[in-house]
Order: C-alpha cells, then structure tokens, then sequence
C-alpha cells in the first residue's frame, strides 16, 4: 500500500491554507496524505517581541521536532519564518512560486503619513526599522500574532495602521481595501514564498515533492536567505532582501538598518541566471565591509543586553 505522506503545519489560517495547497498538489499528483496540525511556540505567545523569544525558529521549531519524533513526514512553512540553518536531517524539498512579495500598510485614513504623531504596529524589526527610516517622527509599536489576531488588535486600538505581507492578506482574502503597497520597503528574504521540508532519508516524499519546486522562486529565495546568513551570524536584525528574475538577468536589492532606522547599508546587482552563486553572499560581505560588521556587533549587544 502506498505511503500516506503526513503533512504538518501550525494550526492558523494563514498556515492551513498553505498546508491544504500542499496537500492539494500531491493528492492531484496521486499521492494520499494528511493534515497533521501543530501549535507552534511563536503562536502562543503573542505579548512578547518575537526578536526576544529567540526569533530563529520560533514558529518552525515545533514541527521540527514533530518530524525528528517521526510525527509527521512533510512540514510546510512560510519560508520567511525558517532558520537559514535547517536541523540536522531535515531538508528543503521544495519551494512552491512566489506570491506577492510586498509589505502593505493597513490604514485608518492617510493624512498622518504627513504629520509626526502617526502610530504604527508591527512585530518586525525589519519593518520598524524601514518605518522610522522614512517617518522617523512616528512611534512603532509591537504587534503579534497569527494575520486574523493583528487585524483586530488594530481595528481595538488608536493606532493608524499596520504593516503586512500581502501574499498572507491575499491567500485568505483578508486583504482590505483601505491598503497602501509599501513598494520602498524592502522585504524580509523569501517573503512570499512557501517551503516544504523533509526529512534526510524519506525518500518517497522526497521525491513526491520534486514536482511542486519552482527552480526561479528557489534561486531567488537562496540568494536572499544566503544574503541573510552571511549577515546575521544568527542573530535577528533588521535585514531586508529581494531577488527577482527577468529575461534570464537577477536583480539584487538587499539592506541592512540600524534598529532605529537612522543607519542604512544597501547593496544593488545584476548578473545573470546562471551565475546566481555565491551572490547572496558577496553582497553581505560588501555591506558588513562598509561598516555593517560595525553595526551587527551593534545591534547584537543591544537585543542580548
């Protein structure tokens, strides 16, 4: 008989509707399979800032572990959530195409965009940081959990909006008409993307999930998560990273900020396709060359002190 490939994935709305994709795709594939939902860490505590939870892995630790204890077979997340450093035997296996990879701002009314008092909620640093970058009169503050929790936290209070991905309104149709596209804002790496792991040695949805890779969206997403990775050192910081493919030509646009957004080092290329290696890289060594080293021993100090 043939396997059933057990899907887990955390148990919001946002996480199930990628998990139930996922499943739709294999099951037309031929494939049998099952929803395996998990409550992450991440979820369960909404009060305090995720960068002082130990960000990394907060909302995929939990099925990591799920899988290692042989739980689940296939784990599907939101690709912008997961450590650059995978556990030992857990794998990518597929990354599916990418959504809309801007953040949005949700507003009550755009006139304080203009004015010093605006009051904005988010539970990124990356977001903070860009924010008081471009308002830097603006308060920022924090805002957590799962996409239906934040939309009402903001219609509860008197902030003016609230920054989201849009890929995430989008796929549960929770996206309002009072939006504004943050097209300035440069997104978290493999914002709009989703990933499917395995384990090492599972063979068989190994290679069931072969068919769901899209290999643009996999290239662009590994030169990011590589900007980061060479950035961060495992450290959370407000780090910000885009790749895009036209005519067979990457174009690279990653930055790094200060937490409070007055400092920004940015790094633009273009190169080809084939020559996508490595490039995540060199970007990131050139910011912290610039003066990024600087800044990231900075911030670490700040967020461990």
């Amino acid at each position: 008989m043939a396997k059933i490939i057990r899907i887990g994935t955390r148990d919001s709305e946002l996480a199930l509707w990628q998990a139930n994709t996922v499943k739709n795709k294999l099951e037309n594939l031929g494939y049998k399979t099952e929803l395996i939902p998990v409550k992450s860490t991440g979820d369960l505590n909404l009060d305090q800032p995720l960068y002082e939870m130990g960000i990394t892995g907060i909302f995929t630790k939990t099925l990591d572990v799920a899988m290692i204890k042989n739980k689940i077979d296939i784990a599907v997340h939101s690709m912008k959530d997961v450590p650059t450093a995978l556990p030992k035997g857990i794998v990518e296996a597929a990354v599916l195409p990418r959504a809309n990879t801007l953040d949005i701002l949700i507003h009550k009314g755009t006139d304080f965009l203009n004015e010093e008092n605006g009051i904005i909620a988010t539970g990124s640093l990356r977001r903070k940081a860009q924010w008081l970058h471009k308002y830097p009169a603006h308060s920022v503050v924090n805002l957590r959990g799962n996409v239906n929790t934040r939309m009402q936290k903001l219609n509860d209070n008197n902030w003016n909006g609230a920054i989201f991905a849009a890929a995430g309104l989008e796929r549960i149709h929770l996206k309002p008409e009072n939006f504004i596209d943050l097209d300035w804002m440069i997104p978290a790496p493999a914002q709009g993307a989703m990933l499917v792991v395995a384990n090492e040695d599972d063979n068989f949805s190994r290679k069931a999930l072969v068919h769901l890779n899209d290999e643009e969206t996999s290239i662009c997403v590994h030169i990011e998560r590589e900007f980061l990775k060479v950035l961060e050192g495992g450290c959370t910081a407000p780090i910000g990273a885009l790749a895009t493919v036209e005519n067979d030509e990457v174009s690279f646009h990653g930055a790094l900020f200060s937490l409070d957004g007055t400092q920004k080092f940015e790094e633009k290329s273009t190169f080809s396709l084939k020559n996508y290696k490595n490039k995540g890289r060199e970007a990131a060594n050139s910011i912290l060359s610039k003066g990024g080293k600087k800044l990231m021993d900075s911030i670490k100090a700040k967020l461990n002190s």
